[in-house]
């Protein structure tokens, strides 16, 4: 069994991490960013998600523009951040009008307790995503980029698929936490997977699979 959650926005931007400057998105969304919109909607110890496949919903539209962002974070011990003295003028080349439709399941893992079972949170997850409840609000990319949801019984219920076929080359795949301390993103190592659409649709291989390169 697997999930099937439609979603959609008017700008998105999975931004590419070679370049750390000016925001450059991929040309789709990333395996870690759709599985970051269903830990918004349900997110606990006890499962972990796995992206099983993508289809492309709409056509690919960039979109070019400057906007301002500060150069640096505000420190705990800091007494404010004046803004004008940081204020930092970036081009962005973003997404827009973007629909995806995600599949995906989760596993349990080893945090689960003694009352934790797949049926208790595929209910959970059912329950939430048809209500339009989340923890936070889901975002595409970046969290200026809100993201709308829809949870489908069937793919046919939804926006018809965009027939693109295409080699998008080496993308972000997921963050792997593994030897590091998941609360330190700044320690975690960058996956990546060749990203290929056929017939608009992308398959998402396996976390352990030969095809995620570290």
């Amino acid at each position: 069994m697997s999930f099937i959650l439609e979603i959609s926005g008017e700008l998105a931007c999975f931004t590419r991490p070679e370049l750390k400057v000016e925001r450059v998105s991929y040309p789709v969304i990333t395996p870690s960013a759709a599985r970051n919109i269903l830990m918004a909607i349900l997110w606990k110890p006890a499962i972990r998600w796995r992206i099983l496949r993508i289809e492309i919903l709409k056509p690919i539209q960039w979109v070019h523009f400057r906007r301002n962002e500060v150069g640096v974070k505000m420190s705990d011990r800091s007494q404010g951040l004046y803004i004008e003295d940081n204020r930092q003028q970036r081009a962005s080349m973003l997404l827009r009008d973007v629909a995806y439709r995600i599949h995906a399941d989760f596993e349990m893992t080893d945090e689960a307790g003694e009352g934790d079972n797949r049926t208790k949170f595929v209910e959970m997850f059912k329950r939430r995503a048809s209500k339009g409840q989340y923890f936070h609000q889901p975002y595409l990319g970046c969290r200026e980029f809100p993201c709308h949801f829809r949870l489908l019984e069937k793919a046919e219920d939804g926006l018809p698929r965009e027939d693109i076929t295409q080699d998008f080359g080496f993308m972000l795949y997921d963050m792997d936490y593994s030897q590091s301390d998941p609360r330190d993103s700044n320690r975690a190592e960058p996956m990546f997977y060749q990203c290929k659409a056929v017939n608009g649709v992308i398959i998402v291989p396996p976390v352990d699979s030969e095809e995620v390169r570290r």
